[in-house]
């Protein structure tokens, strides 16, 4: 739920400068002119002075609407839906309230913005060294919201979310309880090779979907808020999303992503509506879903485990072997988690650990017994939206996580690790909204957060932010934490992260920013990229890595790779790409490789030992050398032996 908002006035002086309430800016002017000069506001121009406000009424399933009526309360003129059609009609209500919306928060509060964020960055990082705190570069805009997040193996990133419904960065943005055909998801590919302009993005549409709310109009999938990983072939598995109404409720969608044909592909709904679920993928390849609130909506979280694909299906390691109509099962164990998004990670017992936000909920589970057993309380009180992270455990798969954030009042780190809890070091203040990265040096990187889900500093809804939650946290080998340089935009509530191939970090999502501080409300690209080149980008050459193996890879073998820099590789290392949102990381990983042989330019490496130690699927195989700089990547793909699938 969000918090209450603030003024649009106070909201505006926030960002640096205030400007006069319902004066629109150049764009504003030129939005307008250019939806008169399409026809879309031909017959509607001379109304937008005097158009309806936003109604913040919730319709739900069933409730009637009237002819000529956007069921999200807001009303087309009088006698429009009879000259032009109820659908034209509404689509003229939506632009007429865009108008407004830019009236209440003109595009030079968001220029101003973001020229302020940009200069106070500037003046911080000016006093970091590169090689020691990393650097922050491009900075560009997205289509997309970057709610959810995905590096894939084909080097593209996924980035999906939903259709705002708000420009004003003061009110919700996201149709969370919005009944009917605004309520709807979209996804985008960016393809780093392209740069960071438009022709970078490619549009990448979810299915369209009837959904149970009553209206039964066709819209893209809303299965925004949902939960994802991996799968072994690459593809990642998203699970549920927003039915609609209610604080949201639970929607039983089942996709999966294909990032070699760039389709998305449905499956057979889930048992349950699940809104704000998590996903893990486990040692044998099939994924635990758990949690999420249901059809009724907020506050009636879901306990059913389901998992996916069903056991009567088989598991998908090829590229071909594409999900399409395939069920999910209900696993024997519950999971009754009192509050959603739980950390769940797969350690190298070949157990699954779900960490609940509340302290009295941790809980491991088995994946072949399908039972449920009680772990110790942690620490630490409920926390909220804060990262967790599977340490890295040099050449064997994890067996410990890191509990950061989630408690702006509590900067301690928990460490789980044998079973048992303890406090681990502090990071320089409390923050929620974080997300945490396991680097390919093994050291670990925070960005992002707030005080509070949608507060900065300075209020809920409130663009500006207090300096410190821009700024990011390094850990250190040793356990060590340093604060850094700030990135240029605040990002909390709906925030995200991932490594780049090239060994870059790429830092999105938090729609409200985005939209606060948008360089160009009318261009439809409404979010934004950041890129940050951590240290090891900046202490000198970087080893090569040429060639590596593009079958697929058996557990405990060796395998050669191809490097013309012999001489400067000191280590190899694996790192599982990432696929995040809100907070919640399941799918990173982090494990050495033992280097068997060296013979001028090929070096002969092992695999982990088993499937429990690293899930199977696709990999970024890094070269380093002494000084932890980092190849380029190259994938990998780990699997099963030959006729044990």
């Amino acid at each position: 739920m969000s918090p209450s908002p603030v003024s649009p006035v106070s909201a505006g002086r926030s960002v640096g400068r205030s400007a006069p309430r319902g004066r629109p800016a150049a764009s504003l002017r030129l939005f307008a002119t250019a939806l008169v000069a399409t026809g879309v506001l031909a017959t509607t121009a001379p109304a937008l002075a005097s158009a309806p406000a936003h109604d913040d009424t919730h319709h739900h399933a069933g409730t009637h609407h009237s002819a000529g009526t956007d069921p999200l309360g807001e009303p087309a003129l009088p006698g429009e839906a009879a000259v032009l059609g109820e659908d034209h009609a509404r689509a003229h209500a939506g632009r007429r309230r865009a108008v407004d919306a830019l009236r209440e928060y003109p595009q030079s509060w968001r220029t101003a913005g973001l020229a302020s964020l940009r200069a106070s960055q500037q003046r911080l990082n000016a006093g970091f060294a590169a090689p020691l705190f990393g650097r922050f570069t491009d900075y560009f805009p997205s289509p997309d919201f970057g709610v959810h997040v995905a590096q894939l193996p084909t080097g593209k990133v996924l980035l999906f979310s939903f259709e705002r419904v708000e420009v004003n960065p003061t009110k919700e943005t996201g149709p969370t309880d919005r009944i009917g055909r605004t309520n709807a998801g979209r996804a985008y590919l960016w393809d780093p090779a392209k740069g960071t302009g438009r022709s970078a993005f490619k549009k990448v549409p979810p299915p369209t979907v009837l959904m149970p709310d009553g209206t039964f109009v066709p819209r893209p999938a809303p299965f925004f808020c949902a939960g994802h990983s991996y799968l072994p072939n690459g593809m990642v598995g998203v699970f549920g999303g927003n039915g609609g109404g209610k604080g949201g409720t639970g929607a039983r969608l089942s996709f999966v992503f294909d990032p070699w044909t760039e389709t998305w592909f449905r499956n057979r709904d889930l048992a349950v509506g699940r809104w704000y679920p998590s996903v893990v993928t486990g040692a044998d390849g099939r994924q635990l879903i758990m949690s999420g609130q249901d059809e009724r909506g907020t506050g009636h979280p879901t306990p059913v485990v389901e998992r996916f694909p069903a056991r009567g299906h088989r598991v998908p390691w090829r590229p071909y072997d594409i999900p399409a109509g395939v069920a999910a099962e209900r696993f024997a164990a519950d999971a009754p988690f009192r509050n959603d998004y739980p950390h769940l990670f797969s350690l190298r017992d070949g157990m699954i650990y779900g960490l609940g936000r509340d302290a009295d909920q941790q809980w491991v589970f088995d994946p072949v017994k399908e039972t449920r057993k009680d772990l110790p309380r942690r620490p630490a009180d409920f926390r909220g939206y804060g990262s967790a992270v599977a340490l890295p455990a040099g050449l064997r798969g994890p067996d410990s996580v890191l509990v950061l954030g989630g408690d702006p009042h509590d900067p301690s780190t928990y460490r789980l690790s044998g079973g048992a809890w303890k406090t681990d070091t502090p990071r320089a203040f409390g923050r929620t909204q974080d997300d945490t990265l396991i680097l390919p040096d093994g050291t670990l990187l925070t960005v992002n957060g707030a005080l509070d889900t949608r507060n900065y500093g300075y209020g809920p809804f409130n663009p500006k932010a207090d300096l410190k939650y821009r700024r990011i946290e390094l850990r250190d080998a040793h356990g060590h934490w340093s604060l850094g340089p700030a990135q240029r935009l605040p990002r909390g509530y709906h925030s995200n992260a991932l490594v780049m191939p090239d060994g870059r970090v790429m830092i999105t999502g938090d729609e409200l920013q985005q939209i606060a501080n948008d360089p160009d409300i009318a261009d439809g690209m409404d979010g934004s990229v950041e890129l940050y080149e951590p240290p090891y980008l900046h202490r000198g050459p970087r080893p090569a890595l040429d060639r590596a193996p593009r079958g697929e890879l058996a557990y405990d073998a060796e395998f050669t790779v191809r490097t013309s820099t012999p001489g400067d590789v000191t280590r190899a290392v694996l790192l599982a790409p990432t696929t995040v949102t809100h907070a919640v990381n399941t799918s990173q990983r982090h494990l050495e490789l033992r280097r068997t042989a060296s013979r001028g330019d090929t070096l002969t490496l092992r695999t982990p030992p088993t499937a429990a130690d690293a899930p199977p699927g696709y990999y970024m195989l890094f070269l380093l050398n002494s000084k932890g700089v980092p190849s380029a990547a190259q994938w990998i793909k780990l699997g099963p032996r030959p006729g044990r699938r």
